[in-house]
């Protein structure tokens, strides 16, 4: 997913989608230390706990990517980190919850190929 996000926000900015007011290093990312901090470590404990209850999964990253979008972002903007540029704030959501259904998406296929032939081969 982590790739996935990559792609994203390389594509987001060709688009001017968002801005990110200066980057960690020259030719990174921005949004780098979201996408390999924040993004990644919440992505996994939203899938650990919710995790074949797709409902609670959809409810949980709604309202934890709605307080991203409608505060955290609005703190980003004030400390001059990024700014949205061509999305409004309820783009944003919807695109982050297409990332859900793709990283839901995906673990279901890793789920169905690969721990049925684990469970097999161990009984």
């Amino acid at each position: 997913m982590c790739v996935y996000v990559f792609l994203e926000g390389t594509f987001g900015e060709k688009k001017k989608w968002w801005w990110f007011h200066f980057n960690v290093k020259p030719n990174v990312l921005g949004e780098v230390p979201l996408i390999i901090g924040p993004f990644f470590v919440g992505s996994l404990w939203i899938l650990k706990y919710t995790f074949g209850n797709f409902k609670l999964y959809l409810l949980t990253n709604l309202i934890v990517d709605s307080i991203f979008t409608y505060f955290g972002l609005t703190w980003f903007k004030k400390i001059g980190y990024v700014s949205l540029v061509r999305l409004s704030k309820l783009q944003l959501s919807l695109v982050f919850m297409i990332k859900s259904f793709v990283m839901y998406g995906f673990q279901v296929l890793y789920e169905k190929v690969f721990s049925n032939r684990t469970w097999k081969q161990a009984y």
